[in-house]
């Protein structure tokens, strides 16, 4: 048995979610056909689940070294939102708690393929923690720039405000695990 069911085998009618095999006709074009075969075989949720869960084990265990606590340094002391943390317990245990948190959330996010509450508490620890990197874009000197009176996001800037997408991922995964875990409880009834 799978252990991470498909988006349509967990959906409500309210979504509007449906498989290709309840479809009177099923897609005729070849676009519709690929389509169908991608949400079928639940592509979006694998891929966006596994490069998440690659991102933050390799992130993590980074911002545990010298040289990630030496990289972020400057992105978080500047943080109106966790500047105290380096304050409280300096630069290196600091980045290593943060590199800890994101190996957690990792964790959680696997575990959550088999006990989707996990992946829950996995999305809402990567909620926060994309939200208060995500405004680093603005507390961060140097991630906005100006050329030639044109207003632009710098390297540091583009590099942070991924963390946007990472923050939009896991209200995604949040929700996915979340309908995985209402399915599961109405089997248990």
């Amino acid at each position: 048995m799978n252990p991470v069911p498909s988006e349509q085998a967990i959906a409500t009618g309210k979504q509007g979610l449906v498989s290709t095999a309840d479809m009177v006709n099923g897609p005729r074009s070849t676009l519709t056909r690929v389509a169908a075969w991608i949400n079928d075989h639940n592509l979006p949720f694998l891929t966006i689940s596994i490069g998440m869960i690659v991102m933050l084990l390799w992130a993590g265990s980074f911002k545990m070294t010298a040289q990630g606590a030496e990289a972020i340094t400057p992105l978080v002391t500047h943080s109106p939102l966790i500047g105290w943390h380096f304050k409280l317990f300096g630069p290196r245990i600091g980045s290593g708690i943060i590199g800890l948190t994101e190996i957690t959330a990792a964790l959680l996010f696997i575990v959550g393929y088999f006990k989707a509450k996990a992946g829950i508490i996995g999305g809402l620890i990567t909620m926060l923690m994309f939200f208060i990197t995500s405004t680093m874009v603005i507390s961060t000197p140097g991630t906005i720039i100006s050329i030639h009176g044109m207003i632009y996001m710098s390297f540091l800037g583009l590099f942070l405000f991924k963390d946007v997408i990472s923050f939009g991922v896991s209200f995604y995964l949040v929700s996915y695990f979340g309908r995985k875990a209402i399915v599961s409880e109405g089997r248990s009834q």
